[in-house]
């Protein structure tokens, strides 16, 4: 793949046009009071993983609307009796799920508690999931995919439950008697990594802990010009269902923007590092430093502190990135923050 999107030098400094809504705070102040008014209820069930080095329990938590969520929670087999843990919350990528028991340990093996949530109503693809979207929006008139499921209205909107059941992830895993829940880290891939944004955005004087966010090739940044220009992924998945439903296209773009990352970015407080690929067609480095640029900023409502971040860029990869060798990037990023 080609380099298709600005050079370097405009990414830097490019500022999405995307503004958030009158009524932004209050929607998201009301959506997680209303998500806390309902029970936690976070169970952790010990399971069999096959692996002598790490110990894993089965969590489920209450998320939106007091649906339960499913999760693996990953601690070091040969963590000290009595000590508390900093915890990596993992989420995931579009159409993936928490996976099998053991497919996935990395952050435990680095010597931290490592919780990766299942993503409602995904599982299908890339890694299995086992959690079910119940909510009523889910047989509405869509696009094929998830991105335009509920996008009728900002409350139904799919992603509206999908941040609060990661937020909710936080507190769950907060709970937990071995987790130090001032030492919390969240990370993810892709969908997982736009996640990350939402919630850094969300924690932000609603949730103490949150100490830094490691959004990897972010999904769900800038949406109007990722809409214009990805040629792949699950943003054609919009610009196709507004094909069809032609008269639909500002009041979609409307609802879009009490969930678009780079609104949410601006009220992050907790350092981060992003990384971006620059011949990414599916999370196109624009949008990615769209959101990079925000990040941390505030808003005339919001906190916002000039947040400590730092963004590694992957000249000639597409949407897989740097991988294995942005690992060891974000291990020695959270070296400097969690000693």
């Amino acid at each position: 793949m080609p380099l298709f999107d600005l050079p370097l030098a405009q990414l830097r400094g490019y500022a999405s046009q995307v503004t958030p809504p009158d009524d932004f705070r209050e929607f998201w102040d009301t959506t997680i009071a209303e998500a806390r008014a309902l029970p936690l209820d976070a169970s952790f069930e010990p399971v069999e993983n096959y692996l002598s080095v790490i110990d894993t329990f089965d969590v489920t938590f209450a998320g939106y609307g007091g649906a339960a969520i499913k999760g693996w929670l990953h601690l070091p087999a040969n963590r000290a009796a009595g000590t508390r843990l900093p915890v990596v919350v993992q989420y995931v990528g579009y159409s993936g799920g928490r996976g099998l028991v053991n497919q996935d340990t990395k952050w435990a093996q680095a010597g931290y508690a490592h919780f990766i949530m299942d993503t409602r109503g995904q599982g299908y693809g890339g890694t299995l999931g086992e959690t079910a979207d119940p909510h009523a929006s889910a047989g509405e008139v869509a696009h094929a995919g998830l991105m335009t499921r509920g996008i009728a209205s900002r409350e139904d909107y799919y992603y509206r439950r999908v941040y609060v059941d990661a937020f909710r992830a936080v507190e769950a895993v907060q709970s937990h008697p071995e987790i130090d829940p001032a030492q919390v880290v969240l990370a993810g891939v892709s969908q997982g990594g736009g996640i990350v944004v939402a919630v850094a955005g969300l924690a932000a004087g609603r949730l103490d802990g949150v100490v830094a966010a490691l959004p990897d090739v972010p999904f769900l940044q800038d949406f109007p010009r990722a809409i214009d220009i990805t040629p792949r992924g699950p943003y054609p998945e919009i610009a196709q269902f507004l094909a069809r439903h032609r008269d639909r296209c500002e009041p979609v773009l409307d609802v879009l923007r009490y969930f678009d990352g780079v609104n949410l970015a601006r009220w992050a407080t907790a350092p981060a590092l992003y990384s971006a690929a620059q011949m990414d067609d599916i999370c196109p480095p624009s949008t990615v430093f769209a959101s990079f640029n925000a990040y941390g900023s505030g808003t005339p409502d919001s906190s916002g502190t000039g947040a400590a971040k730092e963004i590694e860029v992957y000249r000639f990869n597409n949407h897989e990135g740097g991988q294995e060798h942005h690992w060891i990037r974000q291990l020695l990023f959270l070296r400097k923050i969690l000693g």
